[in-house]
């Protein structure tokens, strides 16, 4: 059996942990750490995917149309159980990998905190990480936000995320602490972006050599973009704007509200 970090891609891992941790679930940061960020690239009004639960965006961001998705069942059963009095919010048992459940181009932002961290410790994980990315530029919406929330460096973040898909890409930096202790000398401004050269060079130019931060990537879907990088054939690209939700046999998504409703 898959041990250690390792075990972070496996739905037992998770439903093992959760059913051991009661919440609340967030990670790395809270939401009113982040919100900041949050609020600068993602309007009210838009419909967002959370990939791994967030409980302080339900609670706190105000933000009225999300889709939370995790892996685990028992975290979903957890959240549908506690938010029942809110309709609005839909929780869904899905694998970032394949959400063949939503068509493309279904949300205008898609939030991770360290989601594609956790595939990265497992097994294949270059494999399932492209993947990942592959599905969640897919379900973004022209000029749609991924905002990742990662301990990955540049070093080690830039070239996969260029690599799988053709973003525009903005970092930003948070102390791994924020959310514990309010700082007055924060490493960087949050809402200020990171300089950004090709190689990431130039964030330890600015920042020094292993910061203690969270990096934050903008990476902003650009369909006309991945044309000119020749990432697909723009004859056989479709551009569906409806979500058809199949994930189960008792809902399905409407198109202009994204309700859940029952059949």
């Amino acid at each position: 059996m898959t041990t250690g970090t390792q075990a972070y891609g496996e739905p037992w891992y998770w439903d093992n942990r959760y059913s051991n941790e009661p919440g609340p679930f967030d990670w790395y940061q809270k939401y009113l750490t982040l919100a900041p960020i949050i609020n600068l690239y993602v309007p009210r009004n838009h419909l967002i995917l959370v990939v791994a639960f967030s409980e302080g965006l339900v609670d706190e961001g105000g933000y009225t149309d999300v889709v939370n998705i995790d892996i685990s069942s028992v975290v979903i059963e957890a959240m549908q159980n506690k938010y029942r009095d809110r309709p609005q919010m839909k929780y869904m048992k899905m694998d970032v990998r394949d959400m063949s459940a939503f068509e493309s181009e279904s949300f205008g932002a898609v939030i991770d905190k360290g989601t594609l961290d956790s595939i990265l410790c497992g097994n294949n994980s270059r494999q399932y990480a492209t993947k990942m990315l592959e599905e969640i530029w897919r379900v973004l919406k022209d000029k749609g936000v991924y905002i990742l929330v990662t301990y990955g460096a540049p070093l080690y973040r830039l070239r996969l995320l260029r690599d799988s898909c053709s973003w525009t890409i903005k970092l930003h930096v948070i102390d791994k602490l924020a959310s514990e202790e309010k700082s007055d000398n924060p490493v960087w401004e949050l809402t200020k972006p990171v300089p950004l050269n090709d190689d990431g060079s130039s964030v330890e130019e600015a920042l020094g050599q292993n910061p203690d931060v969270h990096y934050i990537y903008i990476c902003t879907k650009m369909i006309f973009q991945a044309f000119q990088d020749g990432f697909f054939d723009a004859a056989n690209y479709n551009k569906s704007q409806a979500i058809i939700c199949k994930f189960s046999n008792n809902f399905h998504f409407s198109h202009s509200s994204v309700q859940i409703k029952k059949k």
